[in-house]
């Protein structure tokens, strides 16, 4: 059923009589017939003309407007094609049902919910629908319903256009933007070839935009449907009938290296395939990645599936969201919010204003997607939305849309998310890395790991100038190390249970030290209980760095030193601060860390880095270190 069902959905029917046609004008006849065989030529302006031509001859020649409001119904010229079946019901009451099915479809593709809906009844009435034609009529009613409701309870919608920076007399759609809205990148159609532009935000005013990259554009294929990382770094896009693709349009990315793209790269299978695979959206830690397809297996005709990077850098087999996204009609446009449990994208299944409508779905903490919900009235409407995303802060929708008052044809817009479609608050992180002893940019491996569940939520390198951008959820905490050959790594630790929101991000700055006798780092993401030494959980991502990095520095000896404040006995302190740092050092040892490389020392109150009469410098005296002896 699913088959014939995406055929009706992907093609219409004509109506074509095959008993004695009511006109006796010859020359009105001889036009349907010529106009029948132009349909079957799928020449159908032609065959619009030769029926214009008919009626015209023949005004109650009712065949003759059966066929041409058919013809109407597939150029989408609705407001005809409602006329045209109205004539054909005046002139011949007892037509088929199919007209008054055919009918209500048009009215549903204005607008006209009330009419569409009386004229399905009124189909229902006449005729028992085919099993064909079932969930298509269910469809149809359930999208009124839902309709007639949303137009009586709209939400506040003021859509703004983002100006002559950005838009042109051209088509500009599916934009997406950078984690702190510096960098929109979009797709325009000039002459007939989608190619990449990008623009920049400075003091709240989009830049002139300007032409991506050769190296990912090109004149002869079309690039569109893109998602950019939340640093900006990587672009996956879609592109179609490239010489490399394995089908007709598959999945690639990109990597920014200082100001320009590197040449675009297939992903190749088992994301791609001989079928049609298109619109990718990647997680913000760049491990998942949600794109369109068209392969076998899915619910509809298109459905949206994902891909997990495995530690090899193999991208794993595709996954399909199952029904809880997808339904047996398509599903497109797919945009994974930073915070990585909100989806948005655009559904003609799902209940709604009788197009392609926008929704969102979040997944709970089991991480199941949970039942779509649609935008709401007028962010849908009875024509096709598609296209969205969001800003880091959820505040922003990013859109196109061709509504009057714009510059051309498809024009990139943004409006305010409603409340309840905001995801998950999210905040980024952005830092640089320098050398301690030159003080200048280094380019080192960035990692930062949510400490409760141990998840990698970054990890990637900095650029050219020793920066990089991280977004992840508010409200946790974490650990970052940064880490590069020849250096000691670095460790930090930070909370976002606090005020760091899109709008005022977390910055950080890190010294990387060169790996010299006598250089040390401080363990910020060890952690033990008050007054005691045993190692708590959330310390299993550090000593697992300082493993990897004695690894991986097979002649580096290092101390584990204790520090306490100055709160309570000298003693006590010496002693839990001797014994913390052994506890650190029978942890390496349990994990096949020579004993010849290592020794610990507890130093008590002794060697304060801060002042002991603040809380704040006592927390920066209670510390662990790793001091380099020998390398």
């Amino acid at each position: 059923m699913k088959a014939l069902l995406t055929f009706l959905l992907a093609c219409f029917t004509f109506s074509a009589f095959s008993q004695s046609l009511t006109s006796k004008n010859k020359v009105a006849t001889k036009l349907y017939e010529q106009a029948n065989e132009l349909v079957t030529l799928k020449q159908y302006n032609e065959a619009t003309e030769a029926l214009q031509k008919a009626t015209a001859e023949d005004p109650i020649f009712w065949e003759a407007y059966f066929l041409l409001a058919d013809l109407y119904r597939v150029q989408h010229k609705y407001p005809l094609a409602v006329k045209s079946y109205k004539k054909v019901i005046e002139l011949n009451p007892g037509t088929e049902a199919s007209a008054y099915f055919s009918l209500a479809e048009s009215e549903l593709k204005m607008g006209e919910y009330a009419e569409a809906l009386t004229h399905l009844k009124h189909y229902s009435r006449l005729s028992q629908p085919n099993v064909a034609k079932q969930p298509l009529l269910t469809k149809y009613l359930n999208d009124i319903q839902f309709s007639l409701e949303a137009v009586k309870h709209p939400i506040a919608f003021k859509p703004k256009n983002l100006g002559s920076g950005v838009n042109s007399a051209a088509d500009e759609y599916l934009p997406v933007v950078t984690a702190d809205e510096a960098l929109l990148i979009y797709t325009r159609k000039l002459n007939n070839n989608e190619d990449f532009y990008q623009s920049e935000q400075k003091e709240s005013k989009w830049e002139k935009a300007t032409f991506l990259s050769a190296n990912i554009n090109t004149k002869t294929f079309n690039e569109g449907a893109q998602s950019i990382s939340p640093d900006g770094k990587y672009l996956f896009f879609t592109g179609c009938n490239r010489p490399q693709g394995l089908g007709r349009c598959d999945i690639y990315v990109c990597h920014r290296e200082g100001n320009e793209w590197s040449a675009a790269f297939n992903l190749g299978a088992p994301v791609n395939g001989k079928n049609w695979e298109s619109q990718p959206t990647i997680s913000a830690d760049g491990r998942t990645l949600y794109f369109v397809s068209s392969r076998p297996g899915g619910l509809g005709g298109l459905d949206i599936w994902k891909s997990t990077l495995q530690e090899e850098g193999q991208w794993s087999e595709p996954e399909n969201l199952g029904p809880e996204v997808n339904t047996a009609f398509d599903e497109e446009s797919p945009f994974i919010h930073p915070d990585g449990k909100t989806l948005y994208y655009s559904s003609k299944g799902w209940p709604g204003m009788g197009g392609r409508d926008l929704f969102f779905s979040k997944a709970d903490v089991n991480e199941k997607w949970q039942k779509p919900v649609n935008l709401g009235y007028p962010v849908n409407t009875f024509k096709d939305e598609g296209g969205l995303t969001v800003s880091t802060d959820g505040k922003t929708a990013y859109f196109s849309s061709d509504q009057e008052g714009g510059f051309g044809l498809m024009d990139i817009y943004t409006f305010e998310l409603q409340p309840h479609a905001r995801p998950q608050p999210v905040t980024y992180v952005e830092g640089k890395i320098i050398d301690a002893a030159t003080n200048t940019p280094v380019n080192a491996r960035i990692r930062i790991t949510e400490l409760k569940n141990a998840q990698v939520i970054y990890d990637d390198s900095t650029d050219d100038n020793g920066t990089f951008l991280a977004t992840m959820p508010a409200g946790l905490r974490y650990a970052m190390t940064v880490e590069k050959e020849g250096y000691l790594f670095y460790s930090a630790n930070f909370s976002l249970d606090k005020p760091a929101t899109a709008d005022k991000p977390l910055h950080l700055s890190a010294t990387l030290k060169p790996i010299t006798s006598g250089v040390s780092v401080v363990l910020n993401n060890i952690f033990f209980d008050s007054n005691k030494f045993n190692l708590l959980p959330e310390s299993k991502v550090e000593l697992q760095q300082l493993i990897k990095f004695l690894t991986e520095n097979p002649k580096t000896n290092i101390e584990i030193a204790g520090h306490t404040d100055d709160i309570g006995d000298q003693q006590a302190n010496l002693t839990l601060s001797t014994n913390r740092a052994k506890s650190v050092y029978n942890y390496l040892i349990s994990n096949k860390i020579p004993p010849t490389r290592l020794s610990f020392k507890g130093y008590g109150e002794s060697k304060p880095v801060a002042d002991n009469t603040l809380d704040l410098g006592r927390q920066k005296n209670r510390r662990t270190e790793a001091v380099i002896v020998g390398n």
